[in-house]
């Protein structure tokens, strides 16, 4: 299988964000892509809850959503919306949601983040995406041809257990969308991607935002990029730099049986009294 990682630099603007989105899937299914992946927040990267409140919809009524169903469906592709920023029905929380999308434009699986994103990483940056974004309470598992994908987000990658039980209920692949930041992705990125792929004898496929967000209202954010693409060894078999662009890989499932026959950790853990 040929995924494709799409490495993207959002703005603020869903409408710029999905011209840019679109024609990357485009360029990944001309080069034999059946499998493209773009990061988190592919719509709308902004710091701005009242921006957000006026450029975000509900699900059914969400343009790049429809649009890019409609991309997956033309260039005959799966499609792994990394996520979207979604309004939810409720007006005190928006909602950070990954899509599947088959190559007949169908939704296949949703999957709501569900580690928040509450962290003080200096004096001067800090985040509290549960402050804006409702969490999720589900882990997903999707099925790309017969192959099935675990679906996380960005800080989920801290959470080993999520990862861990995605891969005994199946997973093959697991996908880590990502709008890490830029002083915690030099710090953990590459480590963690690694150590959820060794931890679990699984491809890990991290599509990235990447440099600096434009903003028309609140302050600009800076991500990592660097998309990697690990196989169940924990090698780096891409990875995306620092600049938008598409970062193709392909993928040898018999790699994922190898690996676990090697190590078999999903089936020799010991239970064990608590400290």
């Amino acid at each position: 299988m040929r995924a494709a990682l799409l490495q993207l630099n959002s703005s603020d603007d869903p409408n710029e964000n999905l011209r840019s989105a679109s024609g990357f899937v485009k360029n990944a299914a001309d080069a034999g892509a059946k499998l493209v992946l773009t990061p988190e927040v592919t719509n709308c990267v902004s710091t701005s809850r009242l921006h957000q409140g006026k450029v975000l919809a509900v699900e059914e009524q969400d343009e790049t959503l429809a649009a890019l169903r409609g991309v997956a469906a033309r260039c005959d592709v799966w499609l792994l919306i990394g996520s979207l920023a979604l309004k939810s029905g409720d007006e005190r929380r928006f909602l950070n949601r990954s899509f599947l999308i088959s190559p007949e434009g169908e939704i296949t699986a949703r999957y709501d983040k569900i580690h928040m994103f509450d962290v003080a990483i200096s004096e001067t940056e800090a985040y509290r995406e549960s402050d804006g974004y409702r969490a999720g309470s589900k882990a997903v598992l999707g099925d790309v041809d017969g192959v099935p994908v675990g679906l996380t987000i960005c800080y989920d990658l801290r959470f080993p257990y999520l990862f861990r039980g995605l891969a005994k209920a199946g997973a093959r692949i697991l996908t880590v969308p990502s709008a890490f930041s830029s002083d915690t992705g030099q710090a953990h990125w590459e480590t963690l991607l690694r150590a959820r792929a060794i931890e679990t004898g699984c491809f890990v496929l991290a599509p990235a935002q990447c440099g600096v967000h434009a903003a028309s209202q609140g302050r600009q954010r800076t991500t990592h990029g660097h998309s990697l693409a690990i196989d169940p060894w924990g090698r780096i078999l891409c990875d995306g730099g620092e600049a938008p662009g598409v970062n193709l890989v392909d993928l040898d499932m018999n790699e994922v049986d190898h690996a676990r026959r090697r190590i078999p950790s999903l089936t020799s853990e010991q239970f064990y009294v608590k400290a």
